[in-house]
Order: structure tokens, then C-alpha cells, then sequence
């Protein structure tokens, strides 16, 4: 990486539009969704059950699009790939606002979950690019503070904020889709992208888009963090889909049930960038990722006998290391043997495919046992997060490259 003082702090620059556009673009719209449920079940007259398969479906078309995009992202550039990308979601995530029937929302939120991995694959791959191995762990945990910024305020706002102010759940998802829109023209006017050549894999500069699966699959270690993106992700997807439901089913006041929601992403906001600097001074990662599933486990798991007080314990126990985790998470992928700045789009949408099944089937199989008892969903999240903890366990710790395997640029790529 270049110490061209200008370019450092450009550098800083791109770390923050990446965070703002994983706060406006993925997050919110996402996290918009749960809080809007109950308005849109009314709307649409749906059931409990098929609100948690439109909330889990959403990451069906994300296994195939974070794969490509991550693949694209490598091949052509994360800037163009971001400014087509927002484009694109910005648009999917206002159609969703124009459904007329639970079937066209479903086709919608679909389209919607098949364009947005292109943009969050992107941001990650661009952080990689102008970073140092050295602060990635730091770059890392302020994108994932954006995404848990953006998905309090989706959480606090959209329903008791913005539904009542724009006239409901349709014009609060066009409104986020706007906004969405409007981030590809930053993303169009910032630098070329430094392209990198990586000496600790022997990569060129720009592979191809075949050549960059084919090499990301002999990966053992990759598939091993998929799986346990697949227990730990789904968790947190289950419980976050079903929480102000269950809050508000146990006669909660929905303000209060809302906020029980945010407090889970305001701690883990707070607490996501001490998380990513003590991986980045201790140079452990793996550990920091056992110790966080350790914690999501348990507070998803206490969910399911958690009354009163207990239940915000519950939630900060586990909130407190949601985005933590998936900060040191991403930068365990970046330094995995193998993959460096390269192909570490590619290695993150291979990830992404079995994080994606996870989250597509823990949703609906954790809401359909609410029919049992409600509480019974926390018992089956909290043991898939303990089967993503096993795979965690089976993961190597990479070892810390030489200086002169830090990646240095070669030119500029899109």
C-alpha cells in the first residue's frame, strides 16, 4: 500500500462513504422490514409463518449474487461495481414499497436481496484495496459500525417515526430506495481504485472471474467459516426477524418493543470498533470470533426464559458482539492463505453462499416452532449458532504476513 501521505488519507475518505453506504443502502431497508411487519401483515392479511418466510427468503438470491458480485467486484473494480449496484438496489428497494399482494412483496423483496450483495461485496472489496493489513481489522469495524448505525436507526425510526409521517410501510421503503439512488453519485466522482498485485499468493493483478472461483473453492478453511457464518448468521437473522414480533405478542407496548430492537444494534454499534482493535493489537482473530459466537449463543438461547429485566441482558448479551464479529470475521477472510486483496471478493461471496442458506432457513423454520410455544424459536437459533461455533473451532489462525507481503499498487482499476 502505498505512504503517499494524500492517498492515506484519501483512504479515510473511502472508509467513510463505504460505512454511510452500508447505513443507508443495506441496513436500513433491511432492518426496516421487522419493525413495518406487523403494519404490513394487517395491510396484507398475512400470518406469522408467512412473515418468516418473507423475511428469511430475502437471502435466497443473495447466495447466487454475493458469489458473481463478489467475483465481478474482483474483476472490474468495486467503484464501478457500487455505482451500478446502488443503482440497482436503490430501485429494488423502492418496488417493494409498490407491492399489492403478499406474492408480488415476496417477488419483490426477492429482487431486492438479489441487488443489495452487490453493494455490501463491493464496499468490503474496496476496503481491502486501500487498506494496510495492519488497519483492517480498525477499517473493518468502522464499515461494520455503519452497518449497526444503520440498522438501529431502521429499527428506531421507520415505523413509529417515518411510516406515521410519510403516510405508511409503502412510502418509508420508496423513501429508503431514493436515498439509495442518489449514493452512486458519490461513488461515481471518488478516485480509481488502486489495483493491487498480492507476492503472499502469487495473484495478478486481475484475474479472471473463472480462474478467481475455481482457486477460492480448493479453499478448506473458507468453506469451514461458511458454515460457521451459517449457525451464527442465521441466529442473529432468526432473532432479529422475530424479536418485535415476540415482544409485542408478550403485550409489550410496540415503542418499547421497537426500542428492545435498537438496543440490540446501539451496543453492538457501540462496542463493534474496541472489538476490531483488540483483534488488530492482540493479532488474533479466531479467538475474538469463538469468544463472540460464546455470547450470541447464550443471549439468544436466555431469550427463551428471559421475562422483564432479563430480557435486555439477553439482547445486550448479544447485541454487544453482533458487528464486532462480523468486522473480525471479514478481515479472518482477508488474511485467510490464499486470498489477500486479489480475490477477497470472491472468497466473501463463497463465504456468503452458505451464510445465505442459513439465513434463508432459520427464519422460517424458527417461526414455524412459535406455533409450539413462543419461546420455542430462541431454543433453535441459539443451537445453530453453538453448530457455527464448532465450525469457528476447526478454523486456523493465519499467521501474520512479512512486510514484504503487504500489497502494493500496480495501477488503477475501476
Amino acid at each position: 500500500m502505498s505512504d503517499d501521505p494524500r492517498e492515506s488519507a484519501y483512504r479515510w475518505v473511502i472508509l467513510a462513504l463505504g460505512a454511510l453506504t452500508d447505513t443507508i443502502a443495506i441496513a436500513i431497508p433491511s432492518m426496516a422490514l421487522p419493525v413495518l411487519f406487523e403494519e404490513i401483515r394487517t395491510d396484507l392479511s398475512l400470518s406469522v409463518a408467512q412473515i418468516g418466510l418473507l423475511w428469511g427468503i430475502g437471502s435466497l438470491p443473495g447466495i447466487i449474487t454475493m458469489l458473481i458480485g463478489g467475483a465481478i467486484a474482483d474483476r472490474f473494480g468495486p467503484r464501478r461495481a457500487l455505482v451500478a449496484g446502488c443503482l440497482l438496489a436503490g430501485f429494488a428497494c423502492g418496488l417493494r414499497g409498490l407491492s399489492s399482494s403478499y406474492a408480488m412483496l415476496i417477488a419483490t423483496v426477492l429482487l431486492n436481496a438479489f441487488m443489495t450483495p452487490i453493494v455490501s461485496i463491493s464496499v468490503i472489496k474496496m476496503v481491502s484495496t486501500w487498506f494496510p493489513r495492519r488497519q483492517l481489522g480498525l477499517a473493518n469495524g468502522v464499515i461494520s459500525m455503519g452497518m449497526a448505525l444503520g440498522f438501529m436507526l431502521g429499527t428506531l425510526i421507520s415505523a413509529s417515526v417515518l411510516s406515521p409521517a410519510l403516510g405508511g410501510w409503502r412510502y418509508v421503503l420508496l423513501f429508503y430506495g431514493s436515498l439509495t439512488l442518489l449514493l452512486s453519485i458519490p461513488w461515481a466522482l471518488v478516485r480509481r481504485t488502486p489495483r493491487v498485485f498480492d507476492p503472499a499468493t502469487g495473484a495478478p493483478e486481475q484475474a479472471s472471474m473463472r480462474q478467481a472461483l475455481g482457486q477460492m473453492a480448493r479453499i478448506r478453511q473458507l468453506w469451514l467459516l461458511g458454515w460457521a457464518l451459517f449457525g451464527i448468521g442465521g441466529a442473529i437473522q432468526g432473532l432479529l426477524g422475530y424479536l418485535p414480533l415476540y415482544l409485542r405478542s408478550a403485550d409489550w407496548p410496540p415503542a418499547t418493543a421497537d426500542a428492545a430492537a435498537s438496543t440490540f444494534h446501539l451496543v453492538s454499534m457501540i462496542c463493534v470498533v474496541p472489538i476490531a482493535l483488540l483483534s488488530d493489537r492482540r493479532g488474533t482473530r479466531r479467538n475474538i470470533l469463538i469468544g463472540a459466537g460464546v455470547m450470541i449463543a447464550t443471549g439468544v438461547g436466555l431469550l427463551s426464559v428471559a421475562q422483564g429485566l432479563l430480557v435486555w441482558v439477553a439482547i445486550g448479551m448479544a447485541g454487544m458482539v453482533r458487528d464486532g464479529f462480523m468486522a473480525v470475521f471479514i478481515t479472518m477472510i482477508m488474511e485467510t492463505r490464499g486470498v489477500g486483496p486479489v480475490f477477497v471478493g470472491t472468497a466473501t461471496g463463497l463465504v456468503s453462499i452458505l451464510s445465505g442458506l442459513g439465513s434463508l432457513i432459520a427464519p422460517s423454520i424458527g417461526n414455524s416452532l412459535a406455533v409450539i410455544a413462543p419461546n420455542l424459536p430462541f431454543v433453535f437459533w441459539s443451537l445453530l449458532a453453538v453448530g457455527g461455533i464448532l465450525g469457528l473451532l476447526a478454523t486456523r489462525e493465519a499467521s501474520r504476513a512479512p512486510a514484504a507481503a503487504v500489497p502494493t499498487p500496480v495501477s488503477q482499476a475501476g
